[in-house]
Parts: structure tokens; C-alpha cells; sequence
């Protein structure tokens, strides 16, 4: 997009922005499916795309073009599964030994977005704030994949902070009424890129079993994560 075209984009969204709220709902939640594409140093010791869940909530504030609320996301960027026997003293009972690496967002954010809710597609843009945990744990599943047995390797926290922007495109219209209700529903498509303060944390191959002991190898570096999403959201 050439800067011309970023002009008139940012004006059009401004002008709509600046529109009275009409037929407006004060709240909405949603959950998305997120692919997560590390970033920098990051990229450099994870090379994998990571996925996963979020969820989110956000209040309107009356009359105006601003949301804000607080999202919760989990990532996997890396899993291992292999064969092991239970024991030392039972090697004939082989189990499956899952290690997954993990991320957990949370941030707070501060949205804005045309306020006319009769707009079928409503842009939006929108900054966060919060953190990065990071950890590695590894399981025992039993025969039907229930974890019996697990434990926590290696763990770390970061801050987090950035920003996105995305669509959302009305696919139901309700009746909002004075006791509550549902309003609308809308796929969300967006995108966000989050700077992640540095942390320590395993990736695949972080982990060495040698005579019975385990050696930790971390990484150490900065988490920045460009995320995709794409989810419904509901307003009420």
C-alpha cells in the first residue's frame, strides 16, 4: 500500500470513527484460532509457526469510537512424542512421553472501530499491553490420551506490548433489546505484532537424557510474535 493510499484509508476510518453511535451494543466476546510467527532474535532459535486459542472481552464506552477490555491467548510452538518404558523396574509397560513447548499471552487493549453497528464490515485498530509466559512440561498419557502424570521443565515471563488491527463482518443481525440480548455475531479477521521482552525458554532439542539425568539447554532472547487470527465475535 503506497502512501497515498494509507491517507485516504486512515481518513475514511477517522471520519467513520467520528460518527455518533447508533444502535450500539456495549459489550463483546469472542475466541479466535491464532497461528503465531516468531519474530527477530526470536526466529532465529524458533523456526516453527505456533498455534492455538484465545479469548477475549471488551466494554464499549458509550458514545464513542473506543473499546477497552483484556484477551487471554495459548500457543504451542514446539511438541516431541515418544515411547518410554514406565520404569527402570517395569520396562515391559511402554508409554507415550509428550513434551510441548507453550506460550500463554495476556494482555489488556485499547480498541477503536467505527461505532455504527449496521456496518456489515467494521475495521478496527487497536494497542496492547501485557505479558509473555513461556513454558516447557512434559506428560505421561495414559492409553485413551489423558495426561496421568506431568511436570513443569523450565518456565519464564516476559512484557509484552504492540499492536493490530483487523475486520469484522457481520454474518447475524439481532434486535437489541433494553434488557439485554444478543445483538450481532461477526467472523474476526486480524492480525497483531507484539513485542515480547526477553526471556529463557526451551525449543525443541532443549532437552538431554543422559544415564537417567536430564539436562536443560535454554535459550535466551527477546519474544516478539507477529499473530494471525481468525474468530467470531459476539456483541450484547
Amino acid at each position: 500500500m503506497n502512501f497515498k493510499k494509507r491517507v485516504v484509508f486512515i481518513t475514511v476510518f477517522m471520519l467513520l470513527a467520528t460518527i455518533p453511535a447508533m444502535a450500539q451494543s456495549p459489550f463483546q466476546a469472542g475466541f479466535n484460532l491464532l497461528l503465531g510467527f516468531p519474530q527477530g532474535e526470536f526466529k532465529e532459535n524458533v523456526d516453527n509457526v505456533g498455534f492455538g486459542l484465545s479469548g477475549h472481552f471488551g466494554y464499549t464506552i458509550p458514545s464513542s469510537p473506543f473499546s477497552i477490555g483484556a484477551e487471554v491467548g495459548f500457543l504451542i510452538y514446539g511438541r516431541e512424542t515418544r515411547r518410554e518404558p514406565l520404569s527402570t523396574t517395569i520396562p515391559d509397560i511402554v508409554v507415550d512421553v509428550e513434551t510441548t513447548n507453550n506460550i500463554l499471552t495476556g494482555h489488556l487493549l485499547l480498541r477503536v472501530q467505527p461505532p455504527l453497528q449496521t456496518m456489515i464490515v467494521r475495521p478496527y485498530l487497536e494497542g496492547l499491553f501485557g505479558f509473555h509466559y513461556l513454558w516447557t512440561d512434559t506428560k505421561i498419557q495414559d492409553w485413551d490420551g489423558d495426561s496421568r502424570l506431568g511436570s513443569t521443565n523450565y518456565d519464564d515471563a516476559a512484557m509484552s506490548y504492540g499492536g493490530g488491527g483487523g475486520v469484522m463482518i457481520r454474518v447475524y443481525q439481532g434486535r437489541k433489546e433494553a434488557g439485554g440480548g444478543l445483538y450481532s455475531v461477526n467472523i474476526d479477521l486480524g492480525f497483531r505484532y507484539l513485542l515480547g521482552g526477553e526471556a529463557e525458554y526451551l525449543k525443541q532439542g532443549g532437552i538431554k537424557r543422559e544415564n537417567g539425568s536430564v539436562i536443560y539447554s535454554p535459550s535466551k532472547s527477546k519474544t516478539d510474535l507477529l499473530m494471525t487470527n481468525i474468530g467470531v465475535t459476539f456483541a450484547f
